[in-house]
């Protein structure tokens, strides 16, 4: 795990950067940085804002406030071009995989290579091998998808995102739906890639136990802010009681489970007393 670099070596940074949609402010004043080699998990609870987060970080969201930089790049003021430049140098794993059901293992992994590079046909049989291999599923390339498991999805999914060796890949609750022992295998399979690769990695996840286990950096969100960044170490020494709450998984402490009233609540339900 890399924890000695320099700033030149920092991927993605948020610097005092407010995000949110028109007028409403989901996360504000947030600042952090993910660096080359580094597997980084973002945590919070459901409606935190983390994958408000991940969208600002491939450039389709951009910040109210702050700035977000990718690769040294201001996401907010790049061109088009540039933006898809950068975005190529990403690969970013969906909580749903969303692989291409019409074609089979192989075929959905090759895609980007197709899409994106000139490789040959026999370059592109090496690097997609290559890949599946990586995650276990070499000898699964001529499946259809509906033939394979969700794990097995999750995991060609996991090949198609790092089949042109990104230096930044993004995970959206990558352990959600998996067995146990599919979600162990996961998430050393993301340390063993990102060791194996040289990338940086984020997490967005609410698996503490699996992801604590292999990230060098967390950081937290809720109420709309930062709540507290370290080492999983650090993280689990707190004496702050919400994060402690969120991570002992609790129900006793200052999260309550029903949704505040409000002065909007009130006056919608009013209006709806009145028209009955």
């Amino acid at each position: 795990m890399n924890d000695h670099l320099s700033d030149s070596d920092i991927i993605l940074r948020f610097s005092d950067v407010s995000l949110g949609y028109g007028e409403r402010v989901i996360l504000d004043n947030l600042n952090l940085q993910v660096k080359k080699g580094q597997v980084v998990a973002l945590i919070g609870g459901s409606g935190s804002g983390k994958t408000t987060l991940l969208r600002a970080a491939i450039g389709q969201l951009i910040a109210q406030k702050g700035v977000v930089t990718a690769f040294g790049q201001n996401l907010a003021s790049v061109s088009p071009n540039i933006l898809r430049n950068i975005r190529q140098r990403m690969g970013v794993l969906f909580q749903q995989g969303a692989l291409f059901t019409d074609l089979n293992v192989f075929d959905n992994v090759a895609f980007p290579l197709r899409e994106l590079t000139k490789d040959s046909e026999a370059v592109i049989l090496e690097k997609v091998l290559d890949k599946l291999d990586a995650v276990g599923l070499k000898a699964a390339a001529h499946l259809a998808v509906s033939e394979i498991s969700g794990g097995m999805a999750r995991r060609v999914a996991l090949a198609r995102a790092i089949v042109l060796e990104p230096e930044l890949v993004l995970y959206d609750e990558p352990f959600a739906g998996l067995d146990p022992i599919s979600l162990g295998m996961t998430a050393q399979l993301i340390r063993n890639l990102s060791d194996r690769l040289g990338c940086a990695s984020v997490l967005i996840t609410h698996d503490i136990d699996e992801s604590f286990q292999i990230v060098d950096q967390v950081y937290m969100v809720g109420h709309g802010k930062l709540l507290a960044s370290g080492t999983p170490e650090d993280l689990r020494a707190t004496e702050d009681a919400y994060v402690k709450q969120f991570l002992q998984g609790s129900p006793q402490g200052p999260v309550v489970f029903e949704y505040p009233d409000t002065p909007a609540f009130s006056s919608w339900l009013s209006k709806r007393k009145e028209g009955l």
